[in-house]
């Protein structure tokens, strides 16, 4: 987990080894990574906001809030599909958010592992999930249990980033950014949502 002297330590490291890295912290303003909290909430916030915008994602949030106030695996369950699904979701997400809630019900997901379990394991674990893939588990490794060394490859904020900064913002493609990603281990966390933050002033959040 990155706490603030994990954070510091991590600046200073990819600033020594990464010019354009360094760049970008001196430039930033002051903030860091932060976790989102609860799993099985933030779990449901990323399907609920899957493929849509971040407004049409928060307008179906409040709606589906006045259906499970407490966001809980028993809610979710126990709330009909026709509930859910006025509230904005679509059938499949429903489907998605059931079986979300099944897993953790049943202990399929067990969160209490997590603290001794690598990224890749977390990942597969999250994966077995409907409607959860590696961009949505790697997300959550970032923003819910702050793991210092995740690079999303997949991300588009993070291949913007890497093209503006170090490609003059031409295409690059996975392979590129796991080149570059060498210099940045085991920090690469860190250096993605810098990336992130050189595309825009607000901080990076899912």
């Amino acid at each position: 987990m990155i706490d603030p002297d994990t954070w510091n330590q991590a600046c200073r490291e990819l600033s020594t080894r990464d010019p354009i890295l360094g760049k970008l912290v001196r430039e930033t303003e002051k903030g860091r990574l932060l976790s989102r909290g609860e799993p099985f909430q933030t779990l449901v916030r990323s399907i609920v906001g899957q493929q849509i915008s971040v407004k049409a994602a928060d307008s179906i949030w409040e709606r589906f809030r006045t259906v499970c106030p407490a966001c809980t695996p028993s809610e979710i369950i126990q709330a009909s599909v026709d509930s859910l699904g006025a509230s904005g979701l679509s059938r499949r997400k429903v489907e998605y958010l059931k079986d979300l809630a099944f897993h953790f019900l049943e202990r399929k997901i067990r969160t209490d592992r997590w603290i001794v379990m690598a990224d890749e394991e977390i990942i597969a674990d999250l994966t077995r999930i409907k409607g959860i893939g590696r961009w949505t588990a790697e997300m959550f490794l970032i923003f819910n249990l702050l793991r210092p060394d995740v690079l999303p490859v997949d991300d588009v904020g993070l291949q913007k980033g890497v093209s503006k900064s170090y490609f003059s913002g031409k295409p690059v493609s996975r392979e590129d950014i796991r080149e570059l990603a060498k210099n940045w281990k085991p920090w690469c966390t860190v250096a993605t949502w810098y990336l992130w933050r050189s595309l825009t002033p607000l901080p990076v959040e899912y």
